[in-house]
């Protein structure tokens, strides 16, 4: 069976500093797969190298189409959906204008529905529908931002640290989106150090290390021995901050 997401050999830079050294990765439809690792191990770059921005080499196929040479904005057409850790919402907006931009050219008959939906599914957000992105908490700038990426209706749904800083309320949202997003045959790539939270909603793991994948397969088969040596301290309790006395990143 054709893989939705099929990454074969991508090598990925900063400048002239090689971050990704030949990453191996399938994603079917219908799938969550947790990434995860110590920081600096190449996660977050593997998710803007899919999306194109970085510059990279190697093999990048969805839905059967080459996006290796695809320009981000040509990516996002094809149906991945991309949520960054940095929680980029437009500040002067409101909350229900930032929504607006998610949806796509040709839908604009079902935007009234799509918004609907959305603020059904966040609260949170419907709450405050008329209040400018800038004024909100860091917690309901992620909900916002994975929000607006949602109601696009990405075939795969590229996210990077989506529980860091949520109530546990909005952490359960942000889990029941994940689920009913695959439940509708889409597929997620969830960079989250918490495996607590893999267990609950993903089918598979991988494991970065130095670049690479040094690990992909079920999450109930993760040998203690890899999460001593490539996952970040704290992982299996929940924690997010990384290693000590290292900045967030990657």
């Amino acid at each position: 069976m054709t893989a939705l997401l099929d990454v074969r050999s991508v090598r990925a830079w900063y400048g002239e500093a090689q971050v990704l050294h030949g990453v191996d990765l399938r994603i079917d439809a219908g799938e969550i797969v947790l990434l995860c690792g110590r920081n600096g191990s190449g996660r977050s770059t593997l998710a803007k190298a899919l999306v194109g921005l970085v510059r990279r080499t190697g093999s990048i196929r969805f839905a059967g189409d080459d996006l290796s040479a695809r320009s981000t904005f040509e990516i996002a057409r094809r149906g991945i959906g991309y949520v960054a850790e940095q929680r980029e919402v437009f500040p002067t907006l409101s909350v229900e204008d930032n929504l607006r931009l998610g949806i796509k050219p040709g839908v604009a008959g079902d935007a009234k529905k799509r918004l609907a939906e959305t603020f059904a599914r966040f609260p949170m957000l419907a709450e405050r529908r008329a209040t400018h992105a800038g004024a909100l908490s860091g917690g309901e700038q992620q909900m916002l931002v994975l929000a607006r990426t949602l109601i696009g209706e990405p075939s795969l749904l590229i996210v990077d640290e989506p529980t860091e800083g949520l109530a546990p309320a909005a952490v359960e949202a942000v889990k029941q989106c994940l689920l009913a997003l695959r439940e509708r045959g889409g597929a997620v790539l969830l960079i989250e150090q918490r495996l607590t939270l893999a267990g609950a909603v993903a089918d598979r793991v991988a494991v970065m290390g130095h670049g690479r994948i040094v690990y992909d397969g079920a999450v109930d088969r993760l040998d203690p021995a890899i999460v001593d040596e490539w996952i970040a301290l704290g992982a299996l309790a929940g924690r997010t901050d990384g290693e000590p006395g290292r900045p967030r990143g990657d």
